[in-house]
């Protein structure tokens, strides 16, 4: 496993990341301890989370993923970056979301409780609050980093111009400023490369592209017509979201297309996705993630190749039409 440094800070992190949103729903606490211990073997030190994760739950669920990463931390806490995140609902209560000061301190805490860890290396806006004024936003986090609770702090879905704006309201306040851009990637969804990978390099942001298989799509396994169940796309409050993203008929003749170049160059098509994705020189990990341990090493495989120029460029021109998207996440 190659090791980078995330962004412009000292940070180094493994050069793939674990998603751990199936943890919780998905899978079981006794199959997500499988995962990580995979992880930790193959070399994965960078952990992302969430509070209001599992994906696919409801208020009910929120926190249970962070409990059971927690968990499995205890022992071994310093060997790992863990990143984590705030923002969706929490609960009923009005308050108990978004990015507004009481919020973000709140959520912190409540996180690290979870988490059974007095700070956390990476904290992360969840989704951009159109109801908090940026400068609230951005004094809080300040306050979460020179209180010790979070190291750096980073956003995840915010579009290009959003981004920017907070950078330079943190450099007219002289406060802690974003150092991650977190965002939806991948052969299907290659929106990110118009204005928020530009940003990330000029910027020198760590950039963290989740969804890196489209759901699962480009793994190949899935054929058009009604989803199968057992995948994202039947997942409970997720199940809708994910068709709308990806089951289409143009994105199912983009896997074909894409399944010839992996036949070609001898590889499975979740390490060619995940290979493509690593040979951008502004994305510092690709989040992968598994409801079973042994789901983890054709992306993991990756990080043993290098995708030939040729085969990048080919990948490029057979996915053209999906750098066009509109939606962030």
């Amino acid at each position: 496993m190659e090791y980078v440094r995330l962004g412009r800070t000292a940070l180094e992190v493994s050069r793939i990341g674990l998603g751990t949103m199936t943890f919780g729903l998905q899978c079981d606490e006794r199959a997500s301890f499988d995962i990580l211990d995979a992880a930790a073997n193959a070399g994965i030190t960078l952990i992302d989370t969430a509070d209001s994760y599992p994906v696919g739950g409801t208020l009910a669920t929120v926190g249970r993923t962070e409990e059971i990463v927690g968990r499995w931390l205890q022992g071994r806490r310093e060997r790992f970056v863990v990143a984590t995140k705030c923002g969706n609902p929490m609960s009923s209560d009005p308050q108990d979301r978004g990015a507004s000061r009481r919020h973000v301190l709140a959520a912190i805490d409540a996180s690290l409780r979870r988490l059974g860890t007095d700070h956390v290396d990476l904290y992360q806006l969840h989704y951009p609050d159109p109801a908090t004024p940026v400068d609230e936003t951005v004094k809080a986090l300040d306050e979460v980093v020179r209180s010790g609770r979070a190291r750096y702090v980073g956003c995840s879905n915010f579009l290009a111009y959003q981004a920017a704006r907070a950078l330079g309201r943190s450099e007219l306040l002289a406060a802690v400023r974003f150092d991650t851009l977190q965002a939806r990637y991948s052969l299907l969804f290659r929106a990110p490369e118009r204005e928020l990978l530009p940003l990330a390099a000029e910027e020198q942001l760590g950039f963290l592209a989740y969804n890196p298989l489209a759901g699962g799509l480009l793994s190949g396994k899935h054929r058009p017509g009604q989803p199968t169940e057992g995948g994202r796309f039947t997942l409970g409050t997720v199940a809708r979201r994910y068709q709308d993203r990806y089951w289409t008929e143009r994105a199912f003749a983009a896997v074909e297309r894409v399944r010839v170049v992996a036949r070609e160059a001898g590889l499975e098509m979740v390490t060619l996705a995940i290979a493509w994705l690593m040979a951008h020189p502004t994305v510092t990990a690709p989040l992968v993630g598994a409801s079973r341990a042994d789901q983890l090493a054709p992306s993991l495989a990756a990080a043993e190749k290098r995708l030939h120029p040729e085969v990048k460029a080919r990948l490029d021109e057979l996915t053209a039409e999906f750098r066009r998207e509109d939606a962030p996440f």
